[in-house]
């Protein structure tokens, strides 16, 4: 009996078969070896349950494992509760699908005593059905359990290819449905595609204000209107000299050898006493390219290293807020308009001990879509495991592209708070339009049109972002955007009657070419 019983764990089948014939010729009473039988099957079905309930959690983080198995087939909470008793049941009667059914109901942590009800019941059943198999035919025992032996060799290699497939399949499906979803959610359409029409509409309004190039000129005192090619470092220079108390200070760092510059960098800190954590951002950039926040010197180092064009050092702003303010206002007005407000939201994730920032990520309902923009930023702590609780800053630009989350900030708009970016604009000879981006404390103080600071002024090129609010709609955000270019347009013609010449749409397209040889050296931006 004892031998009958642990010979199962072994071979579940063979041992049944061995009993059933020594039953069959009264060479063991068939009562002791059904039971013997029986006892050795749910015997061994209760140890592999046990184990795998006990090593689940463990092996769900062992990355081998999980690459061969779908995190949804590991989740206890994955499909209803009477399929899973229905395949672990169904399990005994197809050799080769037990000891996968069996791990699957530790690891779902199926209650054990529906687990002990299921695989009694069908034990009985099963041995049963071999007992008077042999009795029926006790001649063909051998080639019965070659047979069952094959079949259930077979059935673990098809669940094994099937585990595998299941997971391929997964993956494809996964990347099928982002993609769907990226298409239903036009914020995350690729650039070049959501501004198929704005250049079609810049087109006509270039027709209808006879001069394509006029966002050159909608702002004389940057250079091509802000378009491309400005010196961040100029807007700065003359906010900090008009608006010094709402103003981010900031310097120059001019293109030289590595070691001047860093040298150079070391000075301005010293003489104007700023600290760490600091921006280091080129001088010209576009949609937060290169932009950094510095914690250390090693790092500013390594950002000298890397980057040779000419770069602004800014003190870094807390906030905890920002927000971009899209100002604009006609050369003939007295009074400037705020065309719109951003607010924009830095997005987290939160560790839970378990998972990686990598899977972190991809499980975001958001942070998925720009999985590849988060990841190429955190390459080095793609893998790392975040503490249970434990919150990890995505982006530090305040930039969509580099995925800050854009909301409408309709309700800051107060009086006092276009009064205030209107004294701002008008001290600044020769700005009509653009975008403000600021950070602050708090909202109350904000619409009161206090406590502020400005880490940058866009130019005719900046866009009111608040577009990209996940409500808005994509007819609504073009609509906006017309509305913006022909501000722009009409700006530009206003000025262009005043004797300003617009560049040469050559001469845009050369700063263009030039801006993008430079920005390959750039980092990836916070």
């Amino acid at each position: 009996m004892a031998a009958i019983i642990f010979g199962a764990f072994l071979s579940e089948d063979g041992a049944t078969i061995t009993a059933a014939t020594l039953a069959a010729s009264n060479l063991l009473d068939p009562r002791l070896a059904f039971v013997s039988a029986f006892a050795g099957l749910w015997a061994g079905d209760f140890g592999v349950y046990a184990l795998s309930r006990r090593m689940g959690p463990s092996l769900a983080r062992n990355r081998w494992f999980s690459s061969w198995v779908t995190k949804e087939s590991l989740d206890e909470r994955t499909g209803s509760e009477g399929a899973g008793q229905f395949r672990l049941a169904a399990s005994r009667f197809f050799p080769g699908t037990r000891l996968p059914a069996y791990v699957s109901a530790g690891f779902r942590r199926m209650p054990l005593p529906a687990f002990l009800a299921i695989t009694a019941l069908t034990a009985m059943v099963w041995v049963l059905l071999i007992f008077l198999a042999i009795r029926l035919v006790p001649s063909h025992a051998a080639e019965f359990q070659r047979q069952l032996e094959i079949m259930s060799l077979g059935g673990l290699t098809v669940f094994a290819v099937l585990g595998l497939m299941r997971k391929k399949v997964a993956v494809i499906r996964s990347r099928i449905s982002l993609v769907a979803e990226r298409i239903r959610r036009w914020e995350f359409w690729q650039a070049w595609i959501f501004y198929i029409p704005v250049a079609g509409f810049c087109a006509w309004l270039g027709i209808r204000f006879r001069g394509w190039a006029l966002p050159t000129v909608a702002n004389p005192s940057q250079k091509n209107g802000g378009v491309i090619g400005e010196s961040k470092m100029e807007i700065l220079r003359a906010l900090m000299a008009s608006s010094p108390e709402c103003t981010a200070e900031a310097f120059l760092v001019s293109a030289s050898s590595e070691a001047e510059r860093y040298n150079r960098f070391r000075e301005i800190c010293a003489e104007n006493e700023i600290q760490f954590p600091l921006v280091l951002k080129p001088d010209t950039g576009q949609r937060g390219t290169g932009f950094k926040k510095i914690n250390s010197a090693e790092e500013a180092r390594a950002y000298f290293a890397k980057v040779s064009a000419p770069l602004v050092i800014q003190r870094y702003v807390s906030g905890p807020k920002e927000a971009g303010i899209f100002y604009y206002r006609f050369p003939s007005e007295e009074r400037g308009h705020i065309f719109g407000i951003t607010r924009k939201d830095f997005p987290t994730i939160v560790g839970d001990g378990v998972r990686t920032v990598r899977e972190l990520i991809e499980a975001d309902p958001r942070a998925r879509f720009i999985a590849t923009t988060y990841l190429k930023r955190f390459e080095t702590r793609a893998n790392e495991v975040l503490q249970a609780g434990g919150s990890f800053r995505l982006v530090e630009a305040g930039n969509h592209c580099q995925g800050c989350i854009f909301l409408d900030g309709v309700d800051l708009l107060t009086e006092e708070l276009r009064e205030a970016f209107d004294e701002i604009s008008r001290n600044l000879p020769g700005f009509y339009v653009g975008r403000f981006d600021i950070r602050y404390e708090s909202d109350e103080e904000l619409r009161t049109g206090q406590n502020f600071k400005i880490i940058e002024l866009n130019g005719a090129a900046s866009e009111a972002t608040n577009i990209y609010d996940a409500t808005n709609s994509l007819w609504s955000a073009y609509c906006t955007l017309y509305r913006q270019w022909e501000i722009v347009y009409q700006i530009g013609a206003a000025n262009r009657q005043r004797g300003n010449k617009p560049a040469s749409l050559l001469a845009v397209f050369m700063e263009w070419l030039a801006f993008s040889k430079r920005a390959v050296e750039f980092p990836l931006a916070d």
